[in-house]
C-alpha cells in the first residue's frame, strides 16, 4: 500500500510496506505512473518505512523519474543507512535530490 499526501502542489508518496522489490516493484511503478499522469510533477518519495529495496524497488524509483520526462522533480527523503548505503554503492545518490524529511524536501522545492 501506498499513501499519497498533497502540500501545495507537491506529491509526498509514502510506501507504507518495509519493502520495495521484485513483488511490489511492479505495482509501485503503476502507482507512480498514474500519479505522474494525473499531472504531479513536483514528488517526493518517503522512504522512512521501508527497510530494503532490490534492484526491481530500485529500477521502479528510476523508472518514475524516467516517467517526468526532465519536466519535475523526484525527491526522496527517509532513507534508512542500509538503503543509502545501496544508493551510494549504485551513484543514485548523484541522481536524485536527498533530504532526511519530507519537510526539507518542500522546503527545498519552495525555493
Amino acid at each position: 500500500m501506498i499513501n499519497d499526501t498533497s502540500v501545495g502542489d507537491v506529491l509526498i508518496v509514502k510506501p507504507t510496506k518495509q519493502r520495495l522489490d521484485a513483488q511490489e516493484a511492479g505495482s509501485f511503478k503503476e502507482h507512480m505512473g498514474q500519479r505522474i499522469h494525473a499531472g504531479h510533477m513536483q514528488i517526493v518519495l518517503d522512504l522512512s518505512r521501508v527497510e530494503f529495496i532490490d534492484s526491481s524497488g530500485l529500477g521502479a524509483i528510476v523508472s518514475s523519474l524516467k516517467m517526468l520526462g526532465g519536466n519535475g522533480s523526484l525527491s526522496l527523503c527517509g532513507i534508512r543507512d542500509t538503503i543509502m548505503s545501496m544508493f551510494k554503492l549504485t551513484r543514485m545518490d548523484r541522481v536524485f535530490p536527498m533530504f532526511a524529511t519530507a519537510e526539507e524536501a518542500l522546503a527545498a522545492l519552495a525555493k
